[in-house]
């Protein structure tokens, strides 16, 4: 089982906690400036801004249960193993592009609620990065016919793989009626509306650090130009 945590550096971690809280996450223990995290299909992990990772930028960390499994199903991929404080041991994979995540053991809980996290990892070749992805047990759901985008799911969160610049980009996806979660995060304060955009309709909701909106995507169901292999 693998969980993903998308990891949001912040300098308004405040109105990040009220943001995951009206999208509907749940904070498993009070968050802190530093760090806080909100469980739902995946995890949305808080950390305050550091020099070395500024407002918003975005990081995908997964969590396995066996560490030691993790790293012998990675081993034909650039992986260096080391420890951080806090978390104890991690691995780093390193893909061709530049683009980074980390691995850490710890207990995983199947997806839960009606909002995932789903951060993006953006590169040219996708072949790689969903080759990382599937030794670690994610499986691939909706693939674009043209081969620049790829769905790929696990137990919990889901990770979109784009062709384009190298980087990590965050995003949700929502279960449900866009338009009543639009109006309740109106009502907590932000700035959300409603786009329909070619594979489904999406929140858009106005970062709390001045940055691109946040996206929280309906649940694709229109497969033109796409096709399904879960």
């Amino acid at each position: 089982m693998t969980v993903v945590q998308q990891i949001i550096y912040t300098a308004q971690p405040e109105r990040w906690w009220k943001l995951a809280e009206t999208l509907g996450l749940v904070a498993p223990f009070p968050p802190e400036p530093g760090w806080g995290e909100f469980h739902a299909d995946g995890v949305l992990a808080v950390h305050g801004a550091t020099a070395a990772h500024p407002p918003g930028k975005t990081d995908i960390h997964l969590v396995v249960e066996d560490l030691d499994a993790a790293a012998s199903a990675l081993a034909s991929f650039p992986v260096s193993r080391g420890r951080m404080d806090g978390v104890g041991e991690m691995l780093v994979v390193r893909a061709a592009s530049g683009v980074s995540i980390s691995v850490s053991e710890g207990a995983v809980q199947r997806g839960i609620g009606s909002i995932a996290v789903q951060p993006g990892w953006f590169q040219e070749d996708l072949t790689e990065p969903r080759a990382i992805l599937e030794a670690l047990g994610f499986l691939a759901g909706i693939v674009a016919d043209g081969g620049g985008f790829v769905e790929m799911l696990c137990d919990g969160g889901i990770v979109m793989l784009h062709a384009g610049e190298p980087r990590i980009g965050r995003s949700f996806e929502a279960q449900g009626d866009l338009d009543a979660l639009a109006a309740r995060l109106q009502g907590a304060g932000f700035a959300a509306s409603v786009v329909d955009e070619a594979f489904a309709r999406t929140v858009r909701v106005a970062d709390p650090d001045g940055g691109d909106e946040v996206w929280i995507n309906g649940v694709q169901d229109d497969l033109h130009g796409y096709h399904r292999e879960d």
